[in-house]
């Protein structure tokens, strides 16, 4: 804290959009343990399933979620700077990694349908759609809020947009791990 500045004026951007964005955290973090208690039960079964996903697919995703995240950013720096056309472009180029994200999640899914695999097929499948879901559903509202900002930047939209976009990354940051790569 500086002086007389309480936390919550130390943080950067509104309030409003803090609390979603722990309240969604919370959603998911809650969702990961119950995967992971799950896989407790039934590792055999979990690393079978896990086998049958597309990690290099996901490894791609993860980058290209990244790399969004990390034009987000820029978007910000330029629009702090006083240029609101280079923000515009780096939102846009965010929301475009966005699309690619959705694109591949989409690949995925489709090749995971097309060998029977669906939400009843066990524990693990019902999770791995819930939650990849629940984050794809994250991605599309957060192009939306991308887009919407990109219309007209100002520094606490461009901003709060970011904040959004971030916690997305975050929580696939999270999801990619624990979903795809732990044994």
């Amino acid at each position: 804290m500086t002086g007389d500045r309480s936390l919550l004026e130390e943080l950067p951007g509104e309030l409003i959009m803090w609390v979603l964005i722990v309240s969604e955290l919370a959603v998911f973090c809650v969702c990961l343990l119950v995967f992971l208690s799950l896989r407790l039960t039934d590792p055999e079964l979990f690393a079978q399933s896990q086998a049958r996903l597309h990690q290099v697919s996901a490894g791609v995703n993860t980058i290209v979620l990244v790399s969004s995240g990390y034009l987000a950013a820029r978007a910000v720096a330029e629009i702090r700077d006083g240029h609101a056309a280079k923000a515009r472009r780096f939102l846009l180029a965010a929301a475009g990694l966005g699309t690619v994200f959705l694109a591949l999640k989409a690949v995925e899914y489709s090749d995971a349908i097309g060998q029977g695999i669906g939400l009843e097929t066990n524990s693990f499948f019902t999770f791995y759609f819930l939650l990849t879901g629940f984050h794809a559903a994250h991605v599309i509202a957060g192009i939306i809020v991308l887009l919407i900002v990109a219309l007209r930047p100002k520094a606490e939209s461009v901003e709060a947009g970011a904040q959004f976009w971030h916690m997305i990354d975050l929580v696939w940051v999270l999801l990619f791990p624990i979903i795809y790569l732990l044994q």
